[in-house]
């Protein structure tokens, strides 16, 4: 029971990132075949809502008498940055780039999250313990992965005889789509801490991301209204459009938001976006095997770069919960103060 306890969060966070790798590829086919992002959103948002709230209904009958109105400001702003800002932002910037570069910037939410938790005291770094130097050296790691799978593209590893898909080359483009990639980073970053205060005062997931979701497909929806107005963008046509759709709001925004709400709740906002790095290791498998994109070697040693970042970041994680489960005492003779936890803070 132990070990199943132990690694039970490590499991879901992975089967998470392999769900979102998959959606990134479904929506960059969609998109390339001229579907508004801002169509995607509001329907990927809007069909958790129908999804989840029989399940909160059943399961969670008591959430409607704690949804007090500083929960669902919280909510509010949870569905601004964890829905319409953090989806929308990563659309875009996947329409101007390819699928396996966008993912790049979801490697960045890992060190996005504990810079802001530190700056907002929900983490410590105690650089006079091995814990605090790992989590310092496993951030820098990774921060060295992402620019390497920013910056240095590398030459081509496999020889494909199909064009990579990729929608402009030129490089206004590129940067174009970075930017917005880089606000859907910092977005989700912000949503994994909101997250984490939600969970500490509404701890009923499925109604949370239900109620996420609602508002969240709302904001979305006005948006579009305002930016495109032809009514014909929101008709889908074929069945890889639906399927996409269906299964970015079912898998995408229902499930694995449930999942990492309480994935946040159990083990901290930082823990739970350290996994954001394998979606880049999916998306390389998916793009190589399905899309038959290029994959270049910058791609891969950014990737091993990341990984390692990851690991080192989540032991210097473990050794934390392990000083406040065991707190040393007392070494060569001077007494040791025992490492404050992120889950401390309210």
């Amino acid at each position: 029971m132990n070990f199943f306890q132990k690694w039970k969060a490590i499991a879901v966070m992975i089967f998470v990132e392999f769900a979102l790798a998959v959606v990134n590829a479904l929506c960059k086919k969609v998109l390339n075949e001229g579907v508004n992002q801002l169509v995607i959103t509001t329907y990927r948002l809007s069909i958790p809502v129908i999804v989840l709230t029989p399940i909160a209904c059943f399961l969670e009958r008591n959430f409607i008498s704690h949804l007090t109105g500083r929960v669902v400001c919280s909510l509010f702003f949870s569905a601004v940055l964890g829905g319409t800002f953090t989806q929308n932002f990563f659309l875009f910037g996947l329409k101007y780039t390819s699928s396996t570069f966008s993912c790049a910037f979801i490697n960045m939410v890992p060190i996005n999250t504990f810079i802001m938790a530190l700056l907002l005291g929900q983490e410590n770094l105690n650089m006079k313990c091995k814990s605090g130097r790992a989590k310092a050296l496993g951030t820098l790691c990774c921060l060295g992965g992402a620019l390497v799978l920013t910056l240095y593209k590398g030459m081509p590893l496999i020889n494909q005889s199909a064009p990579e898909v990729e929608v402009n080359h030129n490089i206004k483009s590129w940067i174009f789509g970075s930017s917005f990639l880089f606000a859907g980073s910092v977005a989700w970053s912000s949503w994994f801490l909101i997250q984490a205060r939600i969970g500490k005062e509404y701890p009923y997931h499925y109604s949370s991301t239900a109620i996420m979701s609602l508002l969240g497909a709302i904001q979305s929806a006005i948006l579009s209204l305002i930016i495109e107005r032809n009514t014909s963008t929101w008709f889908l046509k074929g069945t890889l459009e639906i399927s996409t759709v269906i299964y970015a709001g079912v898998v995408g925004s229902g499930l694995c938001y449930v999942v990492m709400s309480w994935c946040v709740k159990q083990k901290g906002a930082v823990f739970t976006s350290a996994f954001s790095p394998l979606i880049q290791i999916f998306a390389a498998v998916i793009d190589i095997s399905i899309l038959h994109e290029q994959i270049h070697l910058g791609s891969i040693l950014g990737s091993i770069l990341v990984i390692i970042g990851l690991y080192i970041l989540l032991w210097g994680k473990s050794k934390d919960t392990e000083n406040l489960t065991n707190p040393p005492t007392e070494k060569n003779g001077e007494a040791i103060l025992p490492v404050t936890s992120s889950s401390s803070h309210t």
